[in-house]
């Protein structure tokens, strides 16, 4: 399976750690996303952590009411989580794992050890029409039992490739479960760590139909403007996908 077009979902949440430092109402992640669509974002992504570090609730009603593209949210299987995405109904559901003391999601789902309850908030939330997607490791057995709780998508934790993008290993791992994920008819996403200087080796896989970017494109942000960080990923993405078909 080869899609030449791409699709790029920015994360808007690092535009709220920087509001939540001053416990302001700026800058506005919802203004940030409007923005970013304009930019060419194909999606909006946004995670609610259990400790609302960044993202607020409030957030999360708004940016179902302001997103025009989709809205993507990203969460723990925790019952208020789900129940907040039942009341909104966003277009796609990203499963994560979460752990207060870390910084950033440091790893994927654990599918294999939680698999009753990812099978159970699959379920619950495929029963409103809600597009699945688990955040999970490029590990063959994490692809595969995703497939088996009937999630629709996967997204890949790139977060080791992005530490070491020259080791061979760590591309062929998303190359691998890339391929093992269409094979199963999941739809592929990958994301973390993801920059303008390391994306292209990522973008050029075939099978991943879409990529979530952040902390590198709001940080860019800070010294050319949202709009051009935004336009800048979308033509390296575009670069090396247009590159791999010759």
């Amino acid at each position: 399976m080869s899609l030449r077009y791409q699709r790029l979902y920015v994360n808007i949440d690092h535009v709220a750690t920087v509001r939540q430092a001053r416990r302001s109402e700026t800058p506005d992640p919802v203004a940030a996303a409007v923005l970013c669509e304009k930019a060419g974002a194909d999606g909006i992504t946004a995670h609610l952590r259990e400790d609302r570090r960044h993202i607020q609730d409030d957030d999360i009603h708004r940016l179902a009411a302001a997103v025009t593209t989709l809205l993507n949210l990203e969460c723990a299987i925790t019952d208020d989580m789900l129940r907040l995405a039942e009341t909104l109904r966003p277009a796609q559901v990203t499963l994560v794992p979460e752990r207060r003391e870390e910084v950033t999601t440091e790893g994927g789902l654990d599918v294999v050890r939680h698999e009753t309850a990812v099978r159970e908030a699959v379920t619950r939330l495929k029963r409103l029409g809600i597009r699945t997607s688990l955040f999970i490791d490029p590990d063959p057995a994490a692809v595969r039992l995703s497939k088996a709780v009937d999630a629709d998508a996967i997204e890949l934790h790139t977060g080791s490739y992005a530490h070491a993008p020259r080791n061979p290993a760590t591309l062929q791992a998303l190359k691998d479960a890339a391929a093992l994920g269409v094979s199963l008819g999941l739809a592929v996403h990958a994301g973390h760590g993801l920059s303008v200087d390391n994306v292209g080796p990522v973008a050029a896989i075939p099978e991943i139909e879409e990529l979530n970017i952040g902390h590198a494109i709001i940080g860019r942000a800070i010294f050319i403007g949202l709009d051009a960080a935004v336009r800048e990923v979308r033509a390296a993405m575009d670069d090396a996908r247009e590159a791999d078909r010759f």
